[in-house]
């Protein structure tokens, strides 16, 4: 049983309210990360808006600490890794071939056990990452010290809404009524997609991640479309249709090989110590070390019995048998713990790498049907993309004294919430639009999805896929952002470009900033504060341009389903 001492400790934590206004913003952020994931091919950390808005809210409805504040945001954010781990997976299926042969049950299901495998796993190692270890988590870190400055007020929500506004106006506008182009500035280059896409989405990731990272990025689709296809072909080295094959193939390996360096140096290393403070860790029975039952001995056992009736399930519902359902549980837990290493380390969570790697290792030891392999590959992203969120929420959690029971239990019901929204959402979009729109060049990218099919069904270009890897192993241990530059090598040149000038955007604000401040004769502390105010202004009005259209995305997919069967 729990000791009383400990439900205590949550009250005013997890609460009634929270649940409800996390849960509601869970299927908003939910839905908007699987159309962003599959739009854009990429998913930013939605941890420190959730924590925003989760405040704001909170204050709304009266007085709020930043522990229910910090749970709250839990709750909401949880759902987003969930569709993350689907959307890097499962539509490499699609664009296989396999789109019928894969239902909402599937979906669900994969999302389902990803969950529970992460929730398990993070059960169990939790102490070890954030109280023995003590690694950084630099976004549950940042989303801590974004709760402690921020003072939730009506400007933040005409500023979240306003700009949420604004961007579905303008979706509507050019998706639904064609009033305004989807493509701007585009020009004849053969091979090559040169144009900017008419995307407050696009422009806002640029702008949230920053101007460093997407410079990376951009050199990448400069160095593919350009050095490549439009050089080599110039060269007269191979043909268009070559030419992009080994850019895919490019992209493909320096991704791939930034993953396997995260593993290789800032993991394994790592493994011993891991396993020595895991049994450190189970040597002490206390209510603060459990998270499930009030006792670590119960939880071992509960931890045990899950993964088994887990691995029954995988089995059984997925048709997968009982060698490979016995080795995606297992390997899933390894792959867990590889995820909060490198989130804690680097901020970073190769989830859909760490699915490639299980897929392959199912692949070598059983014959098990193509489509199959999606199921295998999915369930180890959702939990490791589930494992990331919810170890940087127990860091925040732990700079803010927050109860980790309290945040775990947030995490499940998100977690939960958002298996079947981040399914259902799935279906919507294949549905609506159909699996020829899955690719690349296609109109959602789906970029690791499609890598992910690339290695089931075969690499265009495998000398030049290894020669990728190998240098994206080396990147990394030189300290250069390799997934960075993979990313743009693979996507369409019209993407990089745009997020590009979002990044722009993002260097101009904070000079601007900089500027304002320095003739403004104030204090390093008003100055910091100015700065933390300013800062969250952007975050908010970028959060809330890139929510905007990826949830009218969403409701426009749901329409055109409703339509159809109605037609």
């Amino acid at each position: 049983m729990s000791n009383p001492s400990n439900r205590a400790s949550m009250r005013g934590q997890l609460t009634l309210r929270g649940v409800v206004i996390g849960v509601l913003g869970c299927v908003i952020i939910t839905a908007s990360s699987a159309y962003t994931a599959l739009k854009m091919g990429a998913l930013p950390w939605p941890i420190v808006f959730a924590a925003v808005i989760s405040l704001f809210f909170l204050k709304l409805m009266g007085n709020a600490s930043l522990n229910e504040a910090n749970v709250t945001h839990t709750i909401m954010s949880a759902g987003a890794m969930v569709a993350g781990g689907l959307a890097f997976t499962i539509p490499g299926a699609w664009m296989l071939g396999y789109a019928d042969q894969i239902s909402w049950l599937d979906m669900f299901i994969v999302a389902l056990v990803g969950t529970i495998l992460g929730l398990l796993a993070t059960a169990l190692i939790h102490r070890h990452f954030i109280v023995d270890a003590a690694l950084e988590f630099p976004t549950g870190n940042a989303a801590a010290q974004t709760l402690r400055a921020t003072e939730a007020g009506g400007k933040t929500g005409k500023q979240l809404f306003g700009s949420m506004a604004i961007a579905g106006i303008y979706s509507v506008l050019r998706d639904a009524l064609g009033v305004v182009p989807s493509m701007l500035c585009t020009l004849n280059i053969p091979g090559v997609t040169f144009a900017i896409y008419n995307s407050p989405m696009l422009l806002s990731i640029g702008f949230l991640v920053g101007f460093a990272p997407v410079a990376f990025w951009f050199a990448g689709a400069l160095l593919g479309n350009f050095g490549i296809i439009v050089g080599g072909t110039a060269a007269g080295l191979f043909d268009v249709v070559t030419a992009q094959g080994i850019v895919k193939s490019l992209g493909m390996g320096l991704m791939m090989g930034f993953g396997v360096a995260v593993v290789l140096k800032d993991i394994l290393p790592q493994v011993a110590g891991i396993v020595r403070g895991l049994a450190a860790d189970s040597s002490t029975d206390t209510d603060e070390q459990s998270l499930i039952s009030g006792s670590l001995k119960l939880d071992a056992g509960i931890i045990g019995l899950g993964a088994a009736a887990i691995a029954v399930i995988v089995a059984i519902a997925l048709d997968l048998g009982p060698v490979p359902a016995v080795i995606v549980t297992l390997f899933t837990f390894v792959t867990t713990i590889m995820s909060a290493q490198s989130c804690g380390q680097t901020g970073i969570d190769p989830m859909e790498i760490f699915g490639l790697i299980v897929m392959l290792i199912v692949a070598a030891f059983a014959q098990i049907a193509q489509v199959k392999l999606f199921f295998i590959a999915g369930i180890v992203a959702v939990a490791c993309g589930l494992a990331g969120d919810v170890m940087n929420d127990f860091k925040a959690g732990a700079v803010l004294g927050t109860n980790p029971r309290a945040q775990w239990i947030g995490q499940a019901i998100g977690g939960i919430v958002g298996a079947l929204v981040a399914a259902a959402v799935m279906v919507a979009l294949v549905t609506a639009y159909g699996p020829d729109a899955f690719g690349p060049d296609k109109s959602f990218v789906a970029a690791q999805a499609s890598v992910v099919a690339t290695m089931v069904s075969g690499i265009p270009s495998v000398p030049w896929f290894v020669g990728g890897f190998i240098a994206g192993i080396v990147m990394y241990w030189l300290g250069i952002p390799a997934m960075m530059i993979g990313l743009g090598v693979y996507l369409p040149f019209y993407m990089s470009l745009t997020a590009f000038l979002g990044s722009c955007v993002k260097l101009a604000y904070d000079k601007w900033a900089a500027r304002r401040d320095a003739t403004a004769g104030l204090s390093d502390e008003e100055k910091a504060a100015k700065d933390a105010a300013f800062q969250e202004q952007g975050l908010v009005v970028a959060s809330g341009l890139l929510g905007g259209e990826s949830i009218v995305g969403v409701i426009l997919a749901f329409v055109s389903v409703g339509l159809s069967l109605l037609g």
